[in-house]
């Protein structure tokens, strides 16, 4: 290792947010192609970092911590699979967060040094980029002069936005993006220097679970163990912005009897039961039997005698029984391209299936057989099973099915409780899924034929 690589595997406090991991998974390269540091995800992923830049804005150890956090909460965030294209906008939004965030988890003056020294609080939006001079952690927040600066009635939508994200929940990232395209222009926002890798061998560009595979595990264990805040959502990424679309439903043949079968697994009231079973059902029928009808009664007042009255009969049919299942669908933003045809397949077996379908990202969205029809889909874009364990538990759910492709986190602790009580099924979709998330609560598991 490099004298530079040294000093940064020092600065770390030991066991810190389990990141000692991930540096060890990373080469550590000086390199004068990145202006700050950047992250380049891929089969062997390295964390490069220029060291000019170190000797003139992070020699501390403080410092240097400050920036290998934050480009490590590139990816430790998903912003490497966030969007498809990262505009000079959503650069800047990016770093806001993250500035903001590693701010309120290193609040020591020694820390914020490294963000006050090299952002200047009297330009804007570039005061946006740092802590107000003499902020802690729960501490009295004075307004940049920049923020201050500003004419009214843009100022009150910014001080709104900086407010919250110096506060415990944060601010999102739409929060900030709608404010600051309304008070300046794209080449405004381009020209303040970012720290980390905005470059295409950077951190903000590609898919990180398909580059670097080892890499994307260890970034989703890293992030499972952090202590959860009290609103984990905010701040993190797009996962509290609850977005509405709808697709075309789509039907696959063979995807109707895979789903059924699995439903039934569930669904079955006992051991020897099915979903569906043989029973007594009413159907009409006219007969010349009065009945008490109000047809039959108007028409015998205005003399009419009628010979054949409404009526029904009992007839011996296949009807369901047994349980209706909760299908619980995922709609991530990994999920795209194949919601149609997972729509079309819950449509096929809906008489087996409770009349509400929980769509479920990092929320959970309750839509009815008609809106599957109709294809509307509601998605924050994230995933999260903690969620659907918070929801079984809520509603006393019992028997469930979930349509995902895997890609929603091991579930841990009441959730892993939760999901293991009740009797699931797991109906994996897409062209690369994972079974191992969900391997611990799985009852019964399928694949569907999506791409046939």
């Amino acid at each position: 290792m490099t004298d530079l690589a040294d000093r940064i595997m020092d600065t770390f406090p030991s066991g810190s947010y389990a990141l000692s991991a991930l540096l060890r998974l990373m080469d550590i390269v000086e390199s004068d192609r990145v202006p700050t540091a950047a992250v380049e995800c891929r089969v062997q992923p390295l964390l490069l970092v220029n060291p000019r830049f170190v000797e003139q804005h992070a020699a501390t150890p403080e410092k240097l911590l400050m920036l290998v956090m934050h480009e490590l909460h590139h990816v430790l965030l998903g912003h490497t699979t966030l969007f498809p294209t990262v505009t000079p906008v959503q650069n800047f939004v990016f770093d806001c967060v993250i500035n903001a965030l590693i701010s309120r988890m290193f609040p020591e003056p020694e820390h914020l040094a490294f963000l006050t020294d090299f952002y200047s609080g009297g330009r804007f939006p570039e005061c946006l980029l740092r802590p107000p001079a003499g902020w802690s952690k729960g501490g009295r927040l004075r307004l940049p002069k920049a923020i201050l600066h500003l004419d009214e009635p843009e100022r009150k939508p910014v001080e709104e936005v900086y407010r919250s994200l110096y506060s415990d929940c944060g601010a999102t990232y739409k929060e900030i993006h709608d404010v600051l395209p309304r008070l300046v222009g794209d080449d405004a926002i381009a020209s303040v220097p970012l720290l980390g890798g905005h470059r295409p061998e950077g951190s903000t560009e590609g898919e990180l679970e398909h580059r670097s595979p080892i890499l994307f595990d260890v970034v989703r264990g890293i992030v499972e163990q952090w202590p959860q805040p009290p609103d984990p959502i905010r701040g993190r990424s797009l996962s509290d912005i609850l977005n509405e679309e709808t697709v075309a439903t789509r039907r696959i043949p063979g995807n109707r009897s895979i789903l059924r079968a699995l439903i039934r697994k569930i669904g079955r009231s006992h051991t020897a039961g099915s979903v569906r079973g043989s029973g007594l059902d009413r159907m009409p029928a006219e007969t010349p039997i009065p009945g008490h009808d109000r047809r039959s009664a108007v028409l015998r007042a205005l003399g009419v005698q009628p010979l054949l009255h409404p009526g029904s009969i009992q007839i011996r049919r296949r009807v369901p029984s047994g349980e209706k299942v909760h299908v619980y669908v995922d709609v991530s933003g990994s999920m795209d391209g194949i919601k149609d045809a997972l729509y079309g397949a819950i449509l096929d077996c809906r008489e087996w299936v409770h009349p509400k379908v929980h769509l479920f990202s990092t929320k959970i969205a309750d839509v009815s057989l008609d809106e599957v029809r109709k294809g509307i889909v509601r998605s924050t874009g994230g995933t999260d099973i903690g969620c659907v364990a918070k929801h079984l538990s809520a509603n006393g759910v019992m028997r469930a099915c979930l349509v995902t492709d895997g890609w929603v986190g091991r579930p841990g602790g009441g959730h892993l409780r939760t999901l293991s009580r009740a009797k699931l099924a797991v109906a994996y979709a897409g062209d690369a899924v994972n079974t191992s998330d969900l391997a611990g609560v799985a009852n019964h598991v399928a694949n569907l034929r999506i791409g046939e």
